[in-house]
């Protein structure tokens, strides 16, 4: 296993890390047997979210009398400085520890992260937690590309979490930013969402940009865990081959597609279009249904109330077919 240096943060961490949204699916005791794989492996990043429901506790179970085998990262929603010190510390009971050692920011919009910085707003619980040792280094996690880049401006941002694979490359040069300001970069959404098949090629293809720091697959069994690590053991240069299966890949997708880039936005009907392809792929790709599908109708506007418009599609880059994904949704997710 590599082991590479999370930016600002020091933190030595191996090159596959875990993502904790599949073990929603499986149980405590199973998640238990797959930190024990991680741990013969030399994985040690796990991220999870205060957003993954029982992911947090099921960690927590499973990292009793091994937590200091593992560099830990979670992440919030919270938007204010009271609810988000009430989620460190709920993040902290949960993981069963007195100390995480990444804390955060989960997918603000624009205005969302104006609300994080000003008085009063998440970032001041974020740094008291850290004054106090409760956490060790904040980072942010974004869909945005154009908030991306407003992230590497930001003093306090130590990481950033972007989706990155075979179909989402809208963010590369920001990566090669990253590295050069020295913010480390977690990769998320390395098979686009369960989009991508080819679990080998989509690793090999994101391992082969130096500049990403560490790719966090999520995983529910031991096979997976053993087959990604190695991909991403697998260093050497893409051959002809595999450059060929990434572009068969890309002419799969290419056309059809969310980067949730969010250029269609904003939506006349008020629609989150990028969170809408978000849902309704957690839901059929992910086995994750109950947990898709309470957070899409938790959404103010789903895609039935798409008003045929047009808007959005004249601004797409890619020239996706919206009206017709989201009536498609609709189908899928019954509104």
């Amino acid at each position: 296993m590599e082991y590479r240096t999370l930016g600002k943060t020091g933190l030595q961490i191996s090159r596959l890390g875990f993502g904790g949204i599949p073990i929603q699916k499986i149980d405590a005791k199973g998640t238990k047997v797959l930190v024990d794989e991680l741990i013969r492996q030399g994985v040690n990043f796990i991220d999870t979210a205060r957003g993954y429901t029982v992911s947090e506790e099921y960690l927590g179970y499973a990292l009793h009398g091994v937590r200091e085998k593992f560099v830990l990262a979670t992440k919030s929603m919270a938007r204010t400085e009271e609810s988000m010190a009430r989620d460190i510390e709920i993040s902290l009971q949960n993981l069963c520890t007195d100390y995480i050692d990444l804390y955060q920011v989960h997918n603000p919009s624009a205005k969302d992260l104006e609300t994080v910085m000003a008085a009063g707003g998440a970032l001041e619980a974020l740094q008291k937690a850290k004054a106090a040792g409760k956490i060790g280094h904040i980072g942010i996690t974004l869909h945005s590309a154009e908030l991306f880049e407003q992230a590497l401006e930001l003093p306090w941002v130590e990481t950033v979490m972007f989706p990155y694979n075979i179909v989402e490359t809208q963010g590369e040069e920001l990566i090669a930013r990253c590295a050069e300001k020295n913010i480390g970069f977690i990769c998320m959404k390395p098979l686009a969402g369960g989009a991508i098949d080819d679990a080998e090629i989509a690793m090999r293809f994101i391992v082969s940009n130096r500049d990403v720091t560490v790719i966090i697959p999520g995983m529910a069994d031991v096979s997976e865990i053993a087959q990604n690590v190695q991909a991403v053991g697998n260093t050497a240069e893409l051959s002809e081959a595999e450059k060929e299966k990434v572009q068969a890949i890309r002419a799969q997708l290419g056309t059809n597609f969310c980067r949730r880039c969010n250029y269609c936005a904003p939506c006349a009907a008020g629609i989150n279009i990028p969170g809408v392809f978000l849902f309704e792929g957690y839901y059929s790709r992910y086995d994750l249904k109950d947990w898709a599908k309470s957070r899409y109708e938790s959404l103010s506007k789903t895609a039935s109330d798409c008003i045929g418009c047009g808007d959005c599609e004249s601004r797409c880059p890619y020239s996706l077919p919206i009206r017709q994904m989201l009536g498609d949704v609709a189908k899928v997710m019954g509104k």
